[in-house]
């Protein structure tokens, strides 16, 4: 799921000129210091995307002609350009506040259209701009505000526009409950953006219950490998612990089920809820994408390609000649790596020859292990593009 930071223009980027707050000749453009060197920052190194959304009251109209909007626009977009900033959408809306237009900011219907076609987190998006419009833009569309406060007072309303906008919102409750960062300091902004990067590597929890199994997962996806493991079934620990070890993984996964009855429900809820926990913890903005490995282990050869693509599918070329490797029927391993590739929407295919079924085995988990490390790593050339053609995964 993407995420966006809706941006103002006008006293966010640019700032703005009094009386009239028009940017309506190109003497008046002046950026707010060191914008461009973060919006550069943030674009290249924290993976959101940018959509402009801004209020020019009354363009068009004879006091405020397009014909000396336009060509100032484009000029600020084509400055930020140039420094690889580039909004993949702008939205403008042309009315006056006494219109009452749904379009008018703090109003989402310029967004509309947009939002219908963008999937994106709202948790992990946020509206930036300098007036209390834009934190009531940030209440409708279900995310956080980052508010440019400078020592002006540009975001007085009149009785009627505080009625229209608040309602029965009192406005100080608002500010508490959605502003996140108040700032006239665009390297705050990046800072506060890059440690919330750094949060996201944390850990993420999963839990599956069901009347045969209670599994609880524990995972950082770029980690450095680290694992505790406790399923029941001693074999089954140990292949877990490799997945971890060999792709850089951490993992805790602590599954309880009917071993009594048999191994099968533990084993194939551990691939489901590991293959969900996976889905959940992976942005696909930048990845690699496939990954492929062959590992051989001593007359042991397994090589296993995926494809992180959103389809799922198991191409499984392995033969066991014995029942049970450990206390693990040898038809089980079938089972996980199919769990595994349901619930993480990926597509695999495993092949392993070799005699020793114990070696064969373990080279398949761990040449997993390294297909999945190969896939989920970032290329710098792409960060904030999905690996496909398509443009979805």
């Amino acid at each position: 799921m993407k995420k966006i930071l809706f941006i103002d223009r006008d006293g966010t980027i640019i700032k703005e000129v009094p009386p009239t707050y028009q940017i309506d000749d190109i003497n008046k453009i002046n950026f707010y210091p060191k914008v461009i060197f973060f919006l550069s920052k943030i674009v290249h190194e924290l993976n959101y995307d940018l959509v402009m959304v801004t209020n020019q009251d009354g363009l068009g109209t004879e006091k405020f002609p397009e014909k000396n909007f336009w060509p100032i626009h484009n000029h600020i977009l084509k400055i930020l350009k140039t420094e690889g900033i580039n909004f993949s959408s702008v939205h403008i809306d042309k009315s006056f506040p006494e219109e009452k237009s749904p379009n008018r900011k703090p109003g989402t219907g310029m967004l509309t259209s947009y939002l219908k076609n963008s999937n994106y987190n709202r948790s992990k998006s946020f509206v930036i701009g300098d007036r209390i419009t834009d934190v009531l833009l940030a209440k409708n569309l279900g995310c956080k505000s980052i508010w440019i406060k400078e020592h002006h007072n540009n975001d007085q309303l009149t009785k009627k526009e505080e009625k229209f906008y608040f309602g029965k919102i009192n406005k100080d409750i608002l500010i508490k409950n959605v502003v996140v960062l108040q700032t006239d300091n665009w390297k705050e902004i990046y800072e506060f953006l890059s440690k919330l990067k750094e949060t996201s590597k944390k850990f993420l929890v999963h839990k599956r219950t069901t009347l045969e199994t209670d599994v609880k997962i524990i995972i950082r996806l770029y980690g450095k490998g680290e694992s505790h493991v406790q399923t029941g079934i001693g074999f089954f620990d140990h292949l877990l612990q490799q997945i971890s070890f060999h792709s850089l993984i951490d993992l805790n996964i602590h599954t309880k089920g009917d071993i009594h009855v048999d191994e099968h429900h533990l084993i194939e809820d551990t691939g489901i809820t590991l293959g969900e926990i996976f889905y959940q913890a992976i942005d696909k903005r930048g990845i690699e994408r496939y990954g492929f490995f062959s590992l051989p282990m001593d007359d042991c050869l397994a090589t296993v390609a995926l494809d992180l693509g959103g389809r799922s599918q198991l191409s499984w070329k392995v033969q066991f000649y014995r029942e049970k490797i450990g206390k693990i029927p040898t038809e089980m391993f079938f089972h996980f790596f199919q769990s595994f590739s349901s619930s993480a929407k990926c597509n695999i295919h495993i092949h392993a020859t070799g005699n020793n079924e114990h070696h064969k085995i373990e080279s398949i988990f761990k040449a997993f292990a390294k297909a999945i490390k190969m896939s989920i790593q970032k290329d710098p050339n792409r960060k904030l593009h999905l690996p496909s053609s398509k443009g979805i995964l």
